[in-house]
């Protein structure tokens, strides 16, 4: 089984970012992950653009694949998002960096660009490393 598929199937048991939201797995290694969302109509809201709800649990479960994936339980401590532009296309691309891990804390970056490679949001994450 390749790292791909072992995320996809640790992290397929998230049904609310995988199933309600339609989120997938195309990247993921220790400290890095990229997951992507086809956009879809319960994405948008009554002005037709995508929800920042929705961006953000993009970028929510891209922070928990690249913070969990093979290593030390980790949970949010806080996040802040900035919305730069409102997304073009039909799909939405979050790629989660390691900034800093310490003994028990976590920075990372995240980046959501639309189906034009546009960057859209920009997220940091705090994260709690449990183990």
């Amino acid at each position: 089984m390749t790292d791909l598929e072992r995320a996809q199937a640790y992290f397929g048991g998230d049904l609310f970012a995988t199933q309600a939201a339609g989120i997938r797995i195309e990247q993921a290694e220790p400290g890095r992950a990229v997951c992507v969302m086809a956009v879809a109509r319960h994405h948008k809201n009554a002005l037709g653009n995508v929800m920042g709800g929705a961006i953000f649990t993009l970028a929510d479960y891209a922070f928990a694949v690249a913070s969990n994936f093979d290593q030390t339980p980790t949970v949010s401590l806080s996040s802040s998002i900035t919305f730069l532009t409102v997304p073009k296309g039909e799909t939405l691309r979050a790629e989660a960096t390691c900034v800093r891990a310490g003994r028990t804390t976590c920075l990372y970056q995240i980046q959501v660009t639309d189906g034009e490679g546009r960057l859209c949001a920009h997220v940091t994450a705090n994260g709690y490393i449990v183990g």
